[in-house]
């Protein structure tokens, strides 16, 4: 205990130069997994430290309000969707939130079913019997609806969780591609994924967050997070042993060899051949149009308005 203690604390550093360390926070918006492990590697590395800065991270969980905690001073960085940024920016426009660093560049939305069911598509699972375990108020099940038209599949209430599907071979539900089919599968079951982004719904998750205020009075903090985080994630992809070591010491959900496997399987969805972490405006520009078209924002806000790249 006392090793990751220590880790945690990032380097043996002398008192003068913690001194000089700017203080700085990041939320999260779930529990410590191999999601955020570029994060957690840059602060058990000590490359935050190196960039001058002392970060600590908050663990998040179920419904931990990140847009509203950035929104209301309560942390300088969070991590949010692309979604939400574009919905907290028609809700609240004062003081907007802006992405600034997008771990996911594929969505990691996926539906499941149970193989034995022989669905060839997403389009299937809604339009076969049986039942679908999804949050209706989603938008990406919006945008799904929009496009498929009214389902034939019975829609339940997500419970969380994969006991449900576990126990009724009908059932098919909503997760994240590192999670829920990794938990079923080791559980026993053949499973069989979708990928919501394959059907055109593929906004930038796990993304970096700060507002337009901590924008203009802190840059330089900005810029050397951004960096710094870049500088982990690339860390983090290259060799995520340690990290997961850490990761499943503080979360307990999952064994090592989960988190080891969901490291594997998130990294296609993470590394493109641009920078680590880049935006596009035309991303966004869907994602606004797409947003918009579900009636979940009344005005279309300018591109610049929601991200910046660093």
């Amino acid at each position: 205990m006392k090793k990751w203690l220590l880790l945690i604390n990032f380097l043996v550093i002398s008192p003068a130069f913690a001194e000089s360390l700017v203080p700085t926070t990041l939320a999260l918006n779930w529990k410590a997994e191999p999601e955020f492990g570029g994060f957690y590697t840059a602060a058990l590395q000590g490359i935050y430290k190196k960039h001058g800065l002392d970060v600590k991270i908050l663990e998040g969980g179920s419904g931990t309000p990140t847009v509203q905690m950035l929104a209301n001073g309560k942390v300088e960085f969070a991590i949010v969707s692309a979604d939400e940024i574009i919905l907290s920016q028609d809700r609240n426009p004062k003081n907007k939130v802006k992405g600034l660093f997008a771990v996911y560049q594929t969505s990691p939305y996926i539906v499941m079913t149970h193989a034995e069911r022989n669905l060839k598509t997403l389009r299937d699972v809604f339009m076969s019997e049986g039942v679908l375990s999804m949050q209706s108020g989603l938008p990406y099940y919006q945008f799904l609806v929009q496009k498929f038209g009214k389902p034939q599949v019975k829609v339940v209430p997500y419970a969380g969780g994969v006991s449900n599907f576990l126990n009724d071979k009908s059932l098919s539900q909503q997760g994240f591609i590192t999670t829920e089919p990794l938990s079923a599968e080791k559980a026993g079951a053949k499973v069989k994924t979708f990928l919501i982004a394959d059907e055109g719904f593929n906004p930038y998750l796990v993304v970096i967050g700060a507002t337009e205020d901590t924008l203009k009075k802190k840059p330089e903090v900005v810029k050397k997070f951004v960096a710094a985080s870049r500088e982990g994630w690339a860390a983090y992809l290259k060799d995520p042993q340690a990290t997961n070591e850490y990761m499943a010491k503080l979360n307990k959900a999952f064994d090592l060899a989960t988190f080891n496997k969901a490291a594997e399987v998130q990294k296609p969805l993470i590394e493109t051949k641009g920078p680590l972490g880049a935006m596009s405006s035309n991303r966004w520009e869907t994602l606004v149009q797409q947003l918009k078209d579900l009636k979940l924002i009344k005005v279309s806000p300018k591109t610049e308005d929601l991200y910046q790249n660093f």
